[in-house]
């Protein structure tokens, strides 16, 4: 994540874009009578839009170079160019919204399907069910979903993410401790699989559990993207909807969000404070997860950038917000604050809170793909507990140094739990469901700077942190494992993951072996693969 990315955080937290999107009711009604379909559009070197498809990405560490780019508008041009590549013994990847923590997509790829164009967002009668193009933003899902219909679904802050991998992932965000996560609302997938013979063809999986497709479907429920075959479209619908009125099929989001940010300097912040403030927020999310209560509703992330040098250190920025019409909000926001911020030197800052309405709110605290743009290493875990004394102390050292390199990096702290942990791990392939946060420790940089130094700076962080389990968040105690929408390759590499647990372990715990049987039937070429893509057995 780059220097631009670091400051769009800060500022967007201290402050707390989307761009408009024309959408359909209908399949039908994406052109006028007579309007040629888009696509498909092959751009191989030489063509000056080449260029542009080689930086689609968020983090610009990767380049992808194939031997072309193909950019279709429909299910059945995705079919087709799986089917030419598969053919010529291509190497094919795929991309959507391009924020992959990793190089899946270049890393390799002969022919890269690029899904920008197919970005739309409609209510399927048929289905009676959203539909979800993997292309389209999260921030058009959320305009559409909530002008058409007064419903969204509870994914993630960034709003240049696109559908297609967030889903697959196990996606989430502000409303996840009240509504759960993205996959719990997947209703079914459609998927371009290719078969022992080298064919592909168009599969919709669904939720039902008695369509002999059912494994494909629950394989997209957390497994990640990249792993069976490209999804063409998600159909989106709450299991516990009853009857055809689309405003009632999936959760109407807060009418208004009263929020607020909490600031502590780093002047002041002694090591013992720095190891109260994280263990406070956390324990506050151990105590106030219960599925309906008002405190549910509340969402933040504790921002921690690393120190400054000079007079101004910054600080350490806690934004958060909660649905205004929840009984007593205000004062469950006011007490969230103040039990973070108990015995935590230098005095917090609270500025006055804010009401504002919803999609308002979600504009303004989301970041853009541009905002996004740069260079970045990111690593996770998902905590069951509060980081331990030591693993703070780590924290605090590698942040508090003020030098050119911890200066750039980042721990971030988010809310999690909640409705997402009703759920049993083996429902979905989103295996984790004890965890209270997510953690992400990054480190961002310029063209200009020395990559290698950041790069090193939050591997030994990392490594520093989980140093009791290996190097790496082995399941275990206060630890979930990671996150696979924040892929991190170094978890398979021996050099960083000395713990003797397989990378799988840590992303997907014991729903792997599952994934493992819905790759070798649905993918059993291994077509779609990459750094850390599910392995049938054997293979």
């Amino acid at each position: 994540m780059s220097e631009v990315t670091r400051r769009g955080l800060l500022s967007g937290a201290a402050a707390v874009g989307g761009a408009a999107v024309a959408t359909r009711l209908t399949p039908a009604a994406a052109a006028a009578p007579g309007t040629p379909e888009f696509g498909p559009v092959v751009v191989r070197r030489g063509d000056p839009r080449y260029e542009d498809l080689a930086v689609r990405r968020t983090n610009q560490r990767f380049r992808a170079e194939p031997d072309y780019f193909h950019v279709p508008g429909s299910t059945e041009q995705v079919v087709a160019a799986v089917n030419e590549a598969v053919r010529a013994g291509r190497r094919v990847t795929v991309r959507s919204g391009g924020h992959c923590y990793e190089n899946f997509v270049g890393d390799g790829a002969e022919v890269v399907i690029d899904l920008c164009e197919m970005s739309e967002v409609y209510y399927d009668e048929r289905r009676r069910a959203f539909a979800i193009e993997p292309g389209a933003t999260l921030m058009q899902a959320y305009r559409t979903l909530y002008f058409g219909w007064g419903v969204t679904i509870p994914g993630g802050q960034c709003g240049g993410v696109a559908a297609g991998g967030h889903i697959a992932g196990g996606g989430y965000g502000p409303l996840s401790r009240r509504d759960g996560l993205t996959v719990d609302y997947l209703d079914a997938v459609e998927v371009v699989v290719v078969d022992r013979n080298g064919r592909a063809r168009a599969v919709v999986a669904t939720r039902n559990p008695a369509d002999p497709n059912h494994d494909l479907w629950w394989a997209h429920t957390g497994g990640g993207g990249g792993n069976f075959g490209i999804v063409t479209r998600y159909w989106m619908r709450d299991p516990e909807a009853r009857g055809d009125d689309p405003a009632k099929l999936l959760p109407r989001p807060p009418a208004t969000v009263l929020s607020g940010v909490a600031i502590w300097s780093w002047n002041g912040m002694t090591k013992e404070s720095f190891r109260r403030l994280l263990r406070n927020f956390a324990e506050w999310h151990e105590r106030y997860g219960t599925p309906g209560s008002p405190h549910v509703s509340l969402w933040g992330s504790l921002l921690i950038p690393g120190r400054q040098a000079g007079a101004d250190p910054g600080g350490i920025i806690l934004p958060t917000q909660i649905d205004a019409d929840v009984p007593g909000a205000e004062q469950v926001l006011r007490e969230h604050f103040a039990a973070v911020a108990e015995g935590v030197t230098p005095e917090v800052f609270v500025p006055p809170l804010e009401r504002v309405p919803w999609y308002q709110a979600v504009r303004t605290l989301s970041l853009g793909a541009e905002s996004e743009s740069g260079r970045y290493k990111g690593k996770s875990a998902y905590l069951r507990k509060a980081l331990t004394d030591e693993q703070a102390d780590v924290a605090y050292d590698a942040l508090n140094a003020a030098d050119a390199v911890s200066s750039t990096g980042l721990l971030w702290l988010l809310s999690y739990g909640g409705r997402v942990n009703r759920t049993r791990p083996e429902a979905t392939a989103t295996v984790e469901r004890q965890s209270v946060l997510k953690m992400l420790q990054l480190a961002s940089w310029s063209a200009e700077q020395d990559g290698a130094a950041h790069l090193e700076w939050v591997r030994r962080l990392h490594q520093r942190t989980f140093a009791a389990t290996g190097g790496v968040p082995v399941p275990g105690g206060n630890c979930g494992g990671a996150y696979i929408n924040y892929p991190d390759a170094d978890h398979a590499d021996p050099r960083w993951n000395t713990s003797g647990v397989p990378w799988s372990t840590i992303y997907y715990g014991e729903n792997y072996a599952r994934l493992q049987r819905v790759k070798a039937r649905w993918d059993p070429r291994n077509v779609f693969r990459h750094a850390l893509s599910v392995r049938a057995q054997g293979s």
